[in-house]
């Protein structure tokens, strides 16, 4: 491995860690909501039994998981917007079939990915130019006369580049920090077709970060 080589491994592996620690302080800054909150199974059942108040708080729970989610994969915040919205007006027509807060947030996760899906086959056809390939992504200037969240920007532009499923692989990952499991279940993708997307996705990005790199050698 070269010293570029190296390097772009770990502006990678730094910008994901980073995503990760995120999540992490999100999460316990969740667990510290106040006791006296009321449980979310019981919104639920409410919510079941046409309680639009109890809808609004599964809502509330729930949309900014949804939309970064969408954001993090179509990379416009209005259409993030309409997908979450999207989102949850199915989830409005389906409550029925949802069987407890854990099979929630699954079917939550599995119906906002194929809703992302769904958006860049519609603009591919379209015409729209949702995803553009490897040669044809821009190249930065220098990576090191960047300020960190400009290396970041760059960094999730480089995953924009990747085609839908292994984005969205790469997403569910990093970004909502599920394990391939997780993923593949999700997805309903085959355990080992999410590490081959995951193998694949993240040596395309270390390809990109490394032709960034290249020039400063």
């Amino acid at each position: 491995m070269t010293m570029v080589e190296a390097l772009a491994d770990q502006l990678i592996e730094r910008q994901f860690t980073e995503v990760a620690m995120q999540r992490a302080a999100s999460l316990r800054h969740q667990d510290k909501a106040p006791a006296e909150a009321p449980p979310a199974d019981g919104a639920l059942t409410r919510a079941k039994q046409g309680d639009q108040a109890a809808f609004a708080e599964l809502v509330r729970e729930h949309q900014a998981m949804v939309y970064s989610l969408a954001r993090n994969f179509v990379r416009d915040a209005a259409i993030a917007e309409d997908l979450a919205q999207e989102v949850f007006l199915h989830l409005f027509r389906n409550l029925a079939a949802i069987e407890s807060p854990a099979h929630l947030k699954f079917w939550l996760r599995k119906v906002a990915s194929h809703r992302c899906i769904d958006f860049s086959r519609k603009q591919k056809a379209q015409g729209a130019r949702a995803s553009i390939s490897l040669d044809e992504a821009p190249e930065p200037v220098s990576i090191f006369d960047m300020p960190d969240s400009m290396m970041k920007a760059t960094i999730r532009r480089f995953v924009a580049t990747l085609p839908e499923k292994p984005r969205l692989v790469v997403t569910l990952r990093y970004q909502e920090d599920l394990d391939p499991m997780e993923i593949a279940e999700v997805l309903e993708m085959p355990l080992n077709t999410v590490k081959s997307h995951l193998r694949r996705s993240l040596a395309i990005l270390k390809e990109k970060v490394t032709r960034s790199l290249g020039t400063e050698f």
